[in-house]
């Protein structure tokens, strides 16, 4: 799945992205370890694997989205 960097937070490793449909759904360091990035800018659009839905929904992996 796509989404947008919304925050991210050096110190902790976590953030937030944006879904498409404009959703926020919130990242922990575990997630951004796992997609192997050093930072991560607002605005880049990135690439997430995700668990659960609704109000379940975690990310499990965040990565810089690439073609």
């Amino acid at each position: 799945m796509q989404a947008t960097s919304f925050t991210y937070d050096s110190g902790t490793r976590s953030g937030s992205v944006l879904l498409d449909d404009g959703t926020p759904v919130d990242f922990d360091a575990a997630a951004f370890d796992a997609g192997g990035l050093r930072l991560l800018r607002p605005g880049q659009r990135v690439r997430i694997e995700t668990e659960g839905e609704g109000t379940t929904l975690r990310i499990t992996l965040v990565t810089l989205q690439t073609l």
